[in-house]
């Protein structure tokens, strides 16, 4: 019996890689980033595919891969495919969730304390021969100690971003983009207004999409701060660079952006905003463990049975 054909849209972790050639004849691209028309003619005799979060799968894409049953994505985020369609032409899309819950919650709050206490900022002052010495008042940050930290969306990664808040003397208010009854989420508004420090958790949907525009970045504190780790497109670049630039706000660090890995240009001049490099999920550990949960979604469904974690 022939193994079924798989493309793997990049080199993953060998473990992962050796499970998938194990189970599957993999078409493997060791090449950068495959255009939609390169996806098409790859996909044109595949069952499955092992993608990652910047290869876009389109119903135009689709319609090239007549034999496509799964869509299997390295990422918890999904908005790279068109799900509906997908379901539409019965192909299973899987993402990763939880595996990378940790590692993304602990670079929320390596961007919390960098921008709260200036690092990356001094950084720069050192490599460019700005410092001048020890001085009482020189680059004062702020203390975490007593703060409110609002929460955007509170599934896995906000509550283990919450659960770090604790030691730090850090009240926590949350707000869920659908609200449960009971669930102790305040509307976003709300939160905005009265937290020191705004993080987001949130998928992208079309509800969630410039969520944080200039009317919300108007209702948070002056001395506040805002954190994305989420999702790019949640934040207008370009109203945040307006809200950083008049002193809407204090400072803003973020690990995603809309037009990756474009960042608004406004962004770059400023002192007072963290850019990484999408670095969420980026420890050895995590992007092992992402890889080799989407190659055992990828062969359960090639093989008839349920994908361990599909995408409703």
């Amino acid at each position: 019996m022939s193994k079924p054909k798989v493309l793997l849209t990049r080199r993953i972790p060998s473990s992962a890689q050796a499970a998938l050639d194990a189970a599957c004849a993999v078409d493997r691209n060791d090449g950068g980033q495959l255009s939609p028309e390169q996806l098409k003619t790859r996909l044109a005799d595949k069952e499955g595919v092992v993608c990652l979060l910047t290869d876009m799968f389109t119903a135009d894409v689709m319609d090239a891969a007549p034999q496509l049953k799964v869509i299997a994505n390295v990422a918890v985020g999904y908005n790279n495919i068109d799900v509906a369609a997908a379901t539409d032409r019965g192909i299973v899309v899987t993402n990763t969730p939880e595996v990378l819950t940790e590692a993304t919650a602990d670079l929320a709050w390596a961007l919390i304390m960098d921008i709260t206490r200036r690092v990356s900022e001094g950084d720069r002052l050192i490599r460019r021969g700005g410092w001048k010495g020890w001085a009482l008042d020189f680059m004062l940050g702020n203390e975490l100690n007593g703060k409110m930290l609002g929460i955007i969306g509170y599934g896995r990664i906000g509550q283990a971003v919450a659960a770090r808040a604790v030691p730090f003397g850090l009240r926590v208010i949350h707000s869920d983009v659908q609200a449960v009854p009971g669930s102790g989420a305040i509307p976003v508004d709300r939160l905005l207004a009265t937290s020191d420090i705004v993080s987001i958790h949130c998928p992208l949907t079309p509800e969630t999409r410039h969520m944080i525009n200039q009317a919300a970045l108007a209702r948070m504190k002056r001395s506040a701060y805002l954190i994305n780790t989420s999702r790019g497109p949640v934040v207008d670049e370009a109203a945040l660079a307006w809200a950083l630039k008049n002193g809407i706000i204090s400072g803003a660090a973020l690990d995603v952006y809309e037009e990756e890995p474009m960042v608004h240009p406004d962004l770059l001049a400023l002192e007072n905003v963290v850019l990484a490099p999408h670095l969420g999920s980026a420890t050895t550990e995590t992007r092992t463990a992402m890889a080799d949960l989407a190659v055992r979604n990828a062969i359960a469904v090639l093989t008839g049975q349920s994908a361990l974690t599909p995408v409703s």
